[in-house]
């Protein structure tokens, strides 16, 4: 009994034994692993994911806190745009 493994779309199967099968497979993960580094928007989105998912982990076990760390963001932001107004406007 085999088990079949999946392979990822950046990785060459094992057992292609036809180079013309094996060139195509090569150059198949290769643009696949280009598309994935290359591709700045989705790679935003699953760090921005994975933020805001340790971001609920901490809230979760820490309310008080994620509490103190919403509200000191929450400042910096308003001091930063109070800045930028008050540069922007002398």
């Amino acid at each position: 009994m085999s088990i079949e493994v999946p392979v990822p779309r950046t990785a060459v199967p094992l057992g292609i034994s036809d180079p013309v099968e094996k060139a195509r497979a090569e150059l198949k993960a290769a643009l696949a692993a280009i598309e994935e580094k290359s591709n700045v928007p989705k790679r935003i989105t699953r760090a921005t994911e994975d933020a805001v998912a340790g971001a609920r982990g901490f809230v979760k076990s820490k309310p008080v806190e994620g509490v103190i760390a919403v509200v000191g963001v929450a400042a910096a932001v308003g001091l930063a745009v109070w800045g930028m107004v008050r540069a922007y406007t002398r």
